[in-house]
């Protein structure tokens, strides 16, 4: 009896001992291996019951949890205990803590609770429920990702104006189904838009018709509300036409400084592709010229909402946000443009067919006016970029150079003969020009190519790069966009450096280094050229040393004969002050008879430069584009 009282006793303790075990383990530990096992997708070390206290497996938890992702299924998501647990007899309560990164980085993080539950069993088990991924969710609930538009940011000028922002636009288009006779209404468009001078292909009209559906809206073309106000009255009352009005971020002309502003336009795949973090579909990014090159910084940061999607009773989906960060709108940009300017460079190279460039700088403070490029104002933004060879229009740097070293004076007389050889080479001037013994003034009136190639030696390799640095020519200073400043000959065989004394060889510049040298010519001071003001360039240079008054007097007086009765004749009269320049004529080319037409000059506080490619002689191409930049920007 006594060895039976004994078992009974060992036997009690061991049971105690058990259930003292099984209760002391907190329910936290079960949530911790619940939260763990959320993380490694694998829930199999944990219990489940319903909220209904119904059995219900871990597969089927997990899928759960993944179901009421929705658009965040993706996206990275921490879970952590973040707290004690609280029980209350057979239940506890366990806060813990959810953390996404959203696209952007956008973090979002709220409390939730996991609840647990020993009744009916040995131990603590997760009750799963909805609410434990998001607090407000029920079952058949999606987390649903929708992105807030930030407002893009406009490009200002000088004056804080926008150049390029929000206008309002007319869509015109076709239905098919309002057609009734496609071959009026086709003359009728090409009648309309010629009259604005917009080109529009009718040519496939008809098969885009055939392919659509009855209700179809084909787009013909969107143009600004003031061109569309102009033919409103021709294209409404035609059968067929629809129209559709919205907001874009435009310029104030298709060509306005087209080149250099860019555009902005739907994401393309290819631009989500690169930037998937920050771009979506539906998203509005710049392409080419400043919009590209800040369009972080213009289109700032899109807000995201996080919504809970349920079916309401009737059938339709409601959503019910549960987080928002904010967008943050684009900043500005401010650049140098004047409206004035630039819309009367666009207007001087549109009557021209070659391709060509212009650059106009305010001399006083360097001030980049216009830059623009033709007759495609969207394509290669040569006015900036381009590097090409000079011509004649160098011989402002050599004559400069020249006139400081003391080797010439403008009266002295320099011959200028047919032809010049040095070391075996031929050297011409264009039309077979020869002037004879006269003064250097003439010379470079006149353009003679033979007599600065006679005086190369005396100007000397060093002398070359010294006028050029001292005139900008190949300095370091940054427009907030990407441009060239030139790169001057070695002048290293005789040959080569007479060719570079009248901007051959290998000297290559860009219209902007030409506007700028010239604009020092005109201040007596070489100062970097300057276009985006905010945000201001890390390294936008300083200015140079002041310049030989006498020699860069003697110069100017130089430009202005080329004016009154040099190569630049068609520019006397101009409106305005009176204009000092040169003309250049540029072979590119070995073998080749073709040219590039320059000219480089300045009217009051505007320097400039001009540059057509293939045009021929300065006077034939470059000369009119400026004589109708002047006479514009004059009225």
């Amino acid at each position: 009896m006594r060895r039976t009282s004994a078992g009974l006793a060992a036997l009690f303790l061991l049971v105690t001992a058990g259930l003292t075990g099984c209760s002391a383990d907190p329910p936290e530990d079960t949530v911790k291996a619940f939260v763990e096992g959320w993380r490694a997708g694998k829930l199999d070390a944990v219990g489940f019951v319903t909220a209904g206290g119904g059995k219900i497996a871990a597969p089927e938890v997990l899928t759960g949890i993944r179901e009421l992702y929705g658009d965040l299924a993706t996206q990275p998501l921490e879970v952590t205990v973040a707290g004690e647990s609280k029980t209350t007899g057979d239940d506890a309560t366990t806060p813990i803590t959810l953390k996404w990164t959203l696209p952007g980085g956008v973090s979002w993080t709220y409390p939730s609770t996991v609840r647990t539950t020993k009744a009916g069993s040995d131990g603590w088990r997760v009750i799963w429920e909805p609410a434990v991924v998001q607090p407000e969710m029920a079952a058949g609930d999606k987390l649903r990702l929708r992105r807030v538009a930030s407002q893009r940011a406009s490009i200002l000028g000088a004056d804080g104006k926008a150049l390029f922002g929000p206008q309002k636009v007319v869509t015109i288009g076709v239905s098919p189904e309002k057609i009734t006779d496609l071959a009026a209404l086709q003359k009728g468009l090409t009648a309309a838009f010629k009259k604005v001078d917009v080109q529009v292909d009718m040519a496939g009209l008809k098969a885009k018709i055939d392919a659509a559906d009855p209700g179809a809206f084909i787009d013909l073309v969107t143009l600004r509300r003031p061109l569309y106000n102009q033919i409103r009255s021709e294209v409404r009352p035609l059968p067929g036409t629809v129209f559709r009005e919205e907001t874009r971020q435009l310029a104030p002309t298709r060509e306005f400084a087209r080149a250099l502003l860019g555009t902005v336009d739907p994401a393309t795949k290819e631009d989500i592709e690169a930037r998937p973090e920050t771009l979506a579909v539906g998203d509005q990014v710049g392409h080419g010229g400043l919009q590209e090159k800040y369009d972080a910084v213009l289109r700032g940061t899109p807000g995201l909402s996080v919504d809970i999607s349920r079916e309401a009773a009737d059938g339709e989906t409601e959503a019910a946000p549960v987080f928002t960060s904010e967008p943050v709108d684009g900043k500005p940009i401010k650049v140098t443009l004047d409206t004035a300017a630039q819309n009367a460079a666009d207007r001087a190279l549109a009557g021209e067919k070659q391709p060509s460039s212009m650059v106009a700088i305010r001399i006083s403070d360097g001030a980049v006016l216009a830059t623009a490029n033709g007759p495609d104002a969207g394509g290669v933004n040569t006015a900036l970029t381009g590097q090409v060879p000079p011509g004649s229009v160098y011989k402002m740097v050599s004559a400069y150079g020249l006139l400081k070293s003391g080797a010439v004076k403008s009266d002295t007389v320099v011959d200028c003969p047919k032809t010049f050889n040095v070391d075996g080479r031929d050297f011409k001037n264009s039309h077979d020009q020869a002037l004879g013994k006269v003064q250097f003034h003439v010379n470079f009136a006149k353009s003679c190519n033979t007599a600065f190639a006679s005086l190369a030696p005396k100007l000397g390799s060093a002398g070359l790069q010294e006028a050029s640095t001292a005139l900008g020519i190949g300095g370091t200073w940054d427009l907030g966009i990407e441009a060239y400043t030139g790169q001057v000959s070695d002048g290293g065989t005789g040959t080569e450096l007479a060719a570079a004394t009248f901007g051959q060889g290998s000297t290559v510049v860009s219209p902007i280094a030409m506007a700028a040298a010239t604009a020092a010519v005109a201040k007596g001071q070489s100062q970097p050229p300057k276009l985006v003001l905010d945000p201001a360039p890390a390294k936008a240079g300083s200015a140079g040393p002041q310049l030989d008054q006498a020699a860069v007097g003697a110069l100017r007086t130089m430009m202005r004969e080329v004016v009154t009765s040099g190569t630049g004749t068609a520019l006397r009269g101009v409106p305005g002050k009176p204009v000092h320049g040169k003309t250049g004529t540029a072979e590119f080319q070995t073998g080749s008879e073709a040219t590039h037409s320059w000219f480089v000059g300045y009217q009051g506080d505007v320097a400039f430069a001009v540059m057509v490619q293939q045009g021929g002689a300065g006077s034939e191409a470059a000369v009119p584009i400026v004589q109708r930049f002047l006479t514009n920007l004059n009225k």
